[in-house]
């Protein structure tokens, strides 16, 4: 059966669409396979026009792997029959919001890959949206492959071989490199400081500034946010360096990220080891229900700090 593919963006080769998957599709073991291949390939595909119901959540991203349980307790789940999933709702008149460029916003987050505080990165993540605002409330996503072309010769030879260190912090005050011109925080999210407890004696994750996947292209990926400085230069100097990296990539991000605007029969999955994400934030007016599974696996190059092994207190916070 031949599938319904298309450009993410016309004359671009990152991303895929595909129209119309059924439930029973998800079940053949060649479409699965003709889907992971396109994966491995684009680093993103949206799913266009499928049945928007949990259960074609949960076996899509069983398509591409097991599903990772959310690690702590506290995290909304969806439902106990289906494990993995998880919610992340914004109702108006909460906290947790920030004035972007003078615009009063909920639930901006800045570029990131998932789970760079630990030194195991997910696979991959699977979004569906269920209330979704009329305006914003969109997920970006930027290719790491395309950034690293993107980045000033100067700043790609600067990095080589630099690891970048990262620890949870979700006080988004903290947040600070390449933070965006007129970035200020109204209220912090009321459970960021819970969060913040429950992971003070973890220790700082280290992942490469600069990867090389097996096809051989080299990835940008520094996730802005909660990183903390470069392994080894905690100097002045270091950190203006992983400053001026991490300002280029909001920068080239602009002209380069595709920035998903959703409908109830969309379905997303993004590449944790090679793409960085986004979310734009709306008017705090509208609610946002987004739900998301996560996709188990590890590309091998992070590690704690120190040689620390002991990840039992990681506490990870669901955006």
């Amino acid at each position: 059966m031949t599938l319904d593919v298309r450009p993410l963006t016309e004359g671009r080769a990152f991303g895929a669409r595909i129209g119309g998957l059924t439930l029973a599709q998800t079940q053949d073991p060649a479409i699965r396979a003709q889907i992971n291949a396109l994966f491995e390939a684009k680093g993103v595909i949206v799913f266009e026009d499928v049945e928007p119901s949990g259960q074609m959540h949960v076996a899509l991203s069983d398509v591409f792997g097991p599903l990772k349980e959310h690690p702590s307790k506290a995290v909304p789940r969806v439902d106990d029959a289906m494990p993995g999933v998880i919610d992340m709702t914004y109702t108006p008149g909460t906290d947790g919001l920030m004035s972007i460029g003078g615009r009063k916003t909920a639930q901006w987050l800045p570029w990131h890959f998932d789970h760079a505080y630990n030194n195991e990165l997910n696979r991959a993540g699977v979004l569906r949206a269920i209330d979704i605002p009329p305006d914003g409330g969109m997920t970006g996503f930027a290719d790491g492959i395309e950034l690293y072309e993107a980045l000033s010769p100067d700043l790609r030879a600067a990095i080589e071989g630099k690891n970048v260190l990262y620890r949870m912090n979700v006080i988004m005050a903290n947040f600070h490199f390449g933070a965006p011109e007129g970035f200020a925080v109204l209220s912090e999210n009321s459970h960021a400081q819970a969060v913040m407890d429950a992971a003070a004696d973890v220790p700082r994750a280290i992942h490469p500034a600069v990867w090389t996947r097996s096809s051989g292209e080299k990835v940008l990926h520094v996730s802005p946010w909660m990183a903390e400085g470069f392994e080894g230069d905690e100097t002045p100097e270091g950190n203006a360096l992983l400053q001026a990296v991490c300002a280029e990539i909001f920068e080239k991000a602009q002209a380069l990220s595709y920035f998903h605007k959703w409908k109830e029969t969309d379905m997303l999955i993004w590449d944790n080891w090679r793409v960085l994400h986004a979310v734009s934030g709306h008017d705090p007016q509208y609610g946002r229900r987004m739900q998301r599974t996560t996709i188990k696996g590890d590309y091998g190059l992070g590690y704690f700090e120190n040689g620390a092994t002991n990840t039992n207190r990681i506490v990870e916070r669901a955006y």
